[in-house]
């Protein structure tokens, strides 16, 4: 097939749907990317980029489209919106130009904004192809919960936009369950409504540690306790520092954390003031491909979300990541994602936003026996291979996408 991919992000920006892109090119599709300016999540363009491009590329097998943005800076409500529209209006405006040739599907990627179906709806229209959105964060609902709007009268204008969007689409495809009933109250039948969950690159797989690992080095010497991600406002970053005052004296203990984000400064100014610099170790972003290296040296791996309802609808993606490579894992979130944890038996679910239980699931981990804390690893990977394994969910997605083609 022909297909035409849709996503703000995408390579060198660190999103799965690189990996989905990278998957159906294998599988013989010419894919077409078409995307911004990569900017995400420095809200700096990368190195080589700039507003006006390059505008062409390849990504190994498939060719690249860039529309112009505004870069989100350092994301605040005002320079947030300015990205999301901007890229919106571009992509559209430029769609003939950037995005020409017949093409038998086209496939949205859309992890926030939701402004990515305005210019997927006028393509559509301008190239008569089969509309397949892959929902990763539910709108309005998500602005609300994160506070970047307030305004009921804004909020009720994105609801139109999203009911707009979505009559558009020929298939909905949500990558969690729980977002079904929003899909639906927005006017989607129930018969254009597919379950896909997100799964995780073939990188991330269960490795043996080893002290000659360049990653081992980095790391302190104890129990780690690791998080790898984005350090943002709906990761309950405070809740994470709270737990690790409350454990200050477990000397072993230590809360290792890989990512970038807007909330990086503010932990490392908390982590000076509340004196855990002892205990709290920021690492930086690192490439994905090394992550499950350092997973191998973790003894549990850490996903946190803040208590709001639109987050227990979602099933983050590093759950998949953290589970395909086998070790524990302790989730401060409430839903699907500690659904997932929980029947899988793979480590410990606790309340979001509740530093005593946090704190009190590193302690009980750290005097597990190894040989439990790698049987819960163990049945992590099994759920893993079982629900969100990289090709049965390709297939899956290849299935749609011939139905929705013919």
């Amino acid at each position: 097939m022909k297909l035409l991919i849709l996503s703000q992000y995408f390579w060198p920006e660190n999103f799965r749907i690189n990996d989905v892109v990278e998957g159906l090119t294998e599988r013989g599709h010419a894919v077409t990317v078409y995307t911004g300016i990569p900017n995400y999540p420095s809200g700096r363009y990368f190195s080589g980029y700039g507003f006006l491009g390059p505008l062409r590329e390849r990504y190994k097998a498939a060719e690249v489209r860039r529309a112009p943005l505004i870069a989100r800076g350092g994301g605040s409500g005002v320079r947030l919106a300015l990205n999301f529209l901007s890229h919106a209006f571009f992509a559209t405006l430029l769609a003939p130009w950037l995005a020409r040739g017949r093409f038998d599907a086209i496939l949205v990627y859309e992890p926030s904004p939701m402004t990515i179906g305005i210019p997927a709806r006028v393509l559509r229209a301008l190239k008569r192809a089969p509309l397949l959105f892959w929902v990763q964060d539910l709108w309005p609902e998500s602005l609300s919960a994160t506070g970047a709007i307030k305004s009921r009268a804004l909020l009720g204008v994105v609801d139109r936009l999203i009911k707009w969007i979505y009559r558009g689409c020929d298939r909905v495809l949500v990558q969690s369950e729980a977002f079904i009933p929003s899909v639906e109250a927005h006017g989607v039948p129930r018969s254009r409504i597919r379950y896909l969950p997100n799964s995780a690159e073939n990188f991330y797989r269960r490795l043996e540690p080893s002290v000659q690992d360049a990653e081992a080095r980095e790391l302190p010497k104890g129990f780690r306790v690791m998080y790898a991600g984005n350090i943002g406002a709906a990761q309950d970053f405070p809740t994470i520092l709270a737990a690790a005052e409350l454990v200050k004296h477990e000397s072993a203990i230590h809360w290792v954390v890989i990512g970038d984000g807007r909330m990086r400064s503010w932990v490392e100014e908390e982590v000076r003031r509340r004196g855990l610099q002892a205990s709290v170790h920021l690492l930086g972003p690192r490439p994905p491909e090394r992550m499950p290296r350092y997973f191998a040296h973790a003894d549990v791996l850490l996903a946190t979300l803040r208590r709001e309802p639109i987050f227990a609808y979602t099933i983050p993606s590093k759950i998949q990541a953290y589970i395909a490579c086998g070790k524990p894992v302790i989730a401060a979130l409430e839903g699907e994602g500690g659904r997932n944890i929980r029947e899988a038996g793979a480590g410990w679910v606790v309340p979001p936003e509740n530093p005593q239980a946090l704190a009190d699931a590193v302690i009980a981990a750290s005097r597990l026996a190894r040989s439990e804390l790698s049987s819960m690893g163990e049945r992590g990977e099994a759920w893993f291979r079982v629900h969100f394994e990289r090709d049965k969910l390709l297939s899956r997605l290849e299935a749609e996408l011939r139905e929705a083609a013919r």
